[in-house]
């Protein structure tokens, strides 16, 4: 069975559904979203790749696994509903945001605005059991998130790769630095965010390269509601 995702990624993709790591993936989440609770909702593990085209992918940002905890995933890395407290990462990411480009720190972390304007916010791994993070990591997703990289990577137009920790910068070898912009930082997790992350100004970096390559930069400004 194909995924639909209902963009170009869907052409670009089409090979992976029927390869054998993705078959035993398959049957994998079948068994885990029947015994298990499992985030996010299984109708939005794809949801980076439907809100973000590949032809409209301007950044990438890298995270690791879903958010664990009930309620928070629904399928974009560092993303919340916008009915949930912003977890410490994304916290952090916005102070970041305040002191690099001067944005107002919203009350929400719906990132949803930045999917619309090419970031696509893609996890390494795109499920997670309930409250054991990581738990997902070796059931075969890598194997599709490290094609996305490469595919990325490879296109005509430059893509700006934002790698914070050594989950997203273990994928450097997938990617051209001489056709992409690659930045790293530690994670904007409240255990490493002060060793780097904050004054790493990835975002007006981000800016400024879209800029040089005739590219409208990102409104990284998330709304209050």
């Amino acid at each position: 069975m194909t995924v639909n995702i209902g963009n170009d990624w869907d052409e670009l993709l089409k090979d992976e559904w029927t390869k054998p790591y993705y078959q035993n993936l398959r049957k994998t989440l079948i068994n885990e979203y029947k015994n298990y609770k499992v985030y996010p909702n299984m109708y939005d593990i794809f949801n980076a790749l439907k809100e973000t085209s590949f032809k409209n992918t301007k950044v990438v940002i890298l995270g690791q696994d879903p958010y664990h905890e009930e309620g928070q995933a629904h399928g974009m890395a560092f993303s919340v509903k916008k009915n949930i407290p912003i977890p410490p990462s994304l916290k952090n990411i916005y102070i970041e945001l305040k002191n690099d480009l001067g944005l107002y720190i919203p009350n929400n972390g719906y990132l949803l605005k930045w999917a619309k304007q090419g970031v696509l916010l893609l996890n390494t791994t795109l499920t997670v059991r309930a409250h054991k993070a990581n738990s997902h990591a070796n059931i075969g997703w890598v194997n599709l998130t490290d094609k996305i990289i490469s595919l990325l990577s490879n296109r005509d137009k430059s893509v700006v790769f934002l790698l914070w920790g050594s989950n997203a910068q273990s994928k450097i070898n997938l990617i051209d630095a001489n056709n992409n912009l690659i930045l790293k930082a530690p994670h904007p997790s409240p255990l490493s965010a002060y060793r780097g992350f904050f004054g790493c100004k990835h975002f007006s970096k981000t800016n400024n390269f879209l800029k040089q390559i005739g590219e409208k930069p990102i409104d990284f400004q998330i709304e209050n509601i």
